[in-house]
């Protein structure tokens, strides 16, 4: 932990020395999220409901996913950009020196100008706890942040596939964006209005649909089934077959030889 406190002051240093780039960058995410908030109030404009969802529904599911990705692609970038890694032998310097790889690549890259993502989530959430009528306890504010740190899991977990397929293509794969940036999209509306197929697939696949759709029926109201609320940490799990499958790409890593 020590060693990647010392990552991010590193990063937050450098980050600091381009002030008015990482503040431009930083609101260019606040709008770019802001976009779909807008395609999000224009539709209910129209409809007043999605499957039994309302507009204020919509927001704490849609703030909630959005943070969880955020987060995760703050801390988990390095694996998004690990392809390079590969490529211009930085991963040869990495196997050699006596600290965890995966460590040494959540450290080479922390996207800090999430944080105008994060700042978007954060207002959505807040008014959608207000508008939403949602009867608060402290199990469902435990939900809420069972559903983030799961959230965060999941989606790291994705990311550290991502780069594991890289020990074997030596190119990232786009189709892996389905999995991440499509389902922060999709994310915005709760899981079960795609279909039973979808449901299904983000559930024992995936496990999606145990960091928004299951918990948020509790969180709702939606549902009296409390052990929804736990559904987060178990797809938390979801990182062993990740790191495993991590472990079998660094088991056939071979040398760049630069």
């Amino acid at each position: 932990m020590g060693l990647y406190l010392k990552y991010f002051s590193i990063q937050l240093r450098s980050t600091m020395e381009y002030k008015t780039s990482f503040i431009l960058t930083a609101m260019g995410q606040f709008l770019a999220s802001f976009n779909v908030f807008l395609g999000i109030l224009f539709m209910f404009q129209r409809f007043h409901e999605v499957k039994g969802f309302t507009f204020s529904e919509i927001l704490l599911c849609f703030s909630i996913v959005l943070m969880q990705f955020s987060l995760a692609e703050c801390f988990a970038r390095g694996f998004d950009g690990f392809a390079s890694v590969l490529s211009n032998g930085t991963f040869d310097r990495i196997m050699v020196r006596p600290r965890n790889e995966i460590l040494q690549v959540l450290g080479s890259r922390i996207e800090l100008t999430r944080i105008g993502r994060m700042l978007q989530a954060i207002l959505m959430l807040i008014y959608g706890i207000a508008k939403s009528e949602v009867a608060w306890n402290p199990f469902r504010v435990l939900t809420v942040v069972f559903m983030l740190v799961g959230g965060t899991a999941v989606f790291a977990g994705i990311f550290l596939i991502y780069a594991a397929f890289c020990f074997f293509t030596l190119e990232g794969l786009e189709f892996m964006n389905i999995l991440t940036d499509g389902a922060r999209e999709h994310g915005k509306y709760p899981i079960s209005i795609y279909g039973r197929k979808v449901l299904l697939f983000c559930t024992f696949v995936v496990p999606y649909a145990l960091i928004q759709y299951y918990p948020l029926l509790y969180l709702l109201g939606k549902s009296e089934r409390s052990w929804y609320m736990g559904l987060p940490l178990l797809a938390s799990l979801f990182l062993v077959p990740c790191y495993l499958f991590w472990r079998f790409g660094i088991r056939h890593y071979k040398s760049t030889g630069s």
